[in-house]
C-alpha cells in the first residue's frame, strides 16, 4: 500500500534535485560569464598580447583536465574559474584586435548572437519533449570533421576552410547546448560543474566563430 506513496516522494525528490542541479549550473555560468568578462576586460587595458598556441593548448586541456578531475570537491569550483578566466584572457587581445579595427559594431553584433543562440537552444531543451539524444551521434561525426579541418587549415590556411569551420563550430556548440540542458532537465547529467564547463565552452566557441564570420565579412 506505501508503493504508490515511496514512488511519489521518488519522483519529487528526482524533481528536486534536477531542478538544484539546473539553478546551480546557470547560476555557475552567469559567474563564470561575468568573471570572464571582467578578466577579458583587464586584459584589455593591459594590452596583454594573444597567447601561442601551445600556451592555449597547454592552458585549455590542462585547466579543463584539472576541472574535471575535482568536479566533485571544493578544488572543482576554484579550477573553474581559472579556466574560464584563462579563456576570458584569451579573448581580450582578439576583442582589442577587431576594436582596434574600428568594428566594435561587429563585436557587439557577435555578443547579441551568441546570447540569442543560447537563449533559443536552452528554452527549446527545456520545453521539448523530443528526445535528443540522436545528437549524440551527430555530433561525435561533426567532432571529428572539426577535427579534420582543424588540421588542415594550420597547412592549407584557406580563407573558406576557415568560415567553414567556424560555422561547423557553431552548429556543434548550438547541439552541445541543446544537450547538455535535456541531460540536466531529465536526470542525465547530475554535477552542475561539469554542466556549467560545456555550455560555458559551447558559448565561448559560438561568440569566437560568430566573431570571426562577421569580422571577414565586414572585411573591407
Amino acid at each position: 500500500m506505501n508503493s504508490p506513496m515511496v514512488s511519489r516522494t521518488t519522483t519529487q525528490q528526482g524533481v528536486m534535485q534536477t531542478n538544484k542541479v539546473l539553478r546551480n549550473t546557470y547560476f555557475l555560468l552567469s559567474m563564470t560569464l561575468l568573471w570572464s568578462a571582467v578578466v577579458a576586460g583587464f586584459s584589455m587595458a593591459m594590452n596583454l598580447p594573444r597567447p601561442g598556441l601551445i600556451i592555449m593548448l597547454v592552458g585549455f586541456y590542462g585547466l579543463l583536465f584539472l576541472v574535471e578531475k575535482n568536479r566533485n570537491n571544493s578544488m572543482g569550483l576554484v579550477f573553474t574559474f581559472l579556466f574560464t578566466g584563462f579563456l576570458g584572457y584569451t579573448i581580450g587581445p582578439i576583442l582589442s584586435m577587431y576594436i582596434g579595427a574600428g568594428m566594435g559594431d561587429v563585436v557587439m553584433t557577435a555578443l547579441g548572437g551568441t546570447a540569442l543562440a543560447f537563449l533559443g537552444a536552452s528554452t527549446y531543451a527545456l520545453t521539448t519533449k523530443r528526445d535528443l539524444s540522436f545528437l549524440n551521434g551527430i555530433m561525435m561525426a561533426g567532432f571529428v570533421v572539426i577535427l579534420v579541418a582543424m588540421v588542415a587549415n594550420i597547412f592549407l590556411q584557406m580563407p573558406a576552410l576557415y568560415l567553414a569551420m567556424s560555422g561547423m563550430f557553431i552548429l556543434f556548440s548550438t547541439g552541445a547546448i541543446l544537450l547538455t540542458t535535456q541531460q540536466i532537465v531529465r536526470g542525465g547529467e547530475t554535477n552542475y560543474i561539469s554542466a556549467t564547463i560545456t555550455l560555458y565552452v559551447s558559448i565561448y566557441n559560438l561568440f569566437i566563430s560568430l566573431l570571426s564570420i562577421l569580422g571577414v565579412m565586414n572585411d573591407d
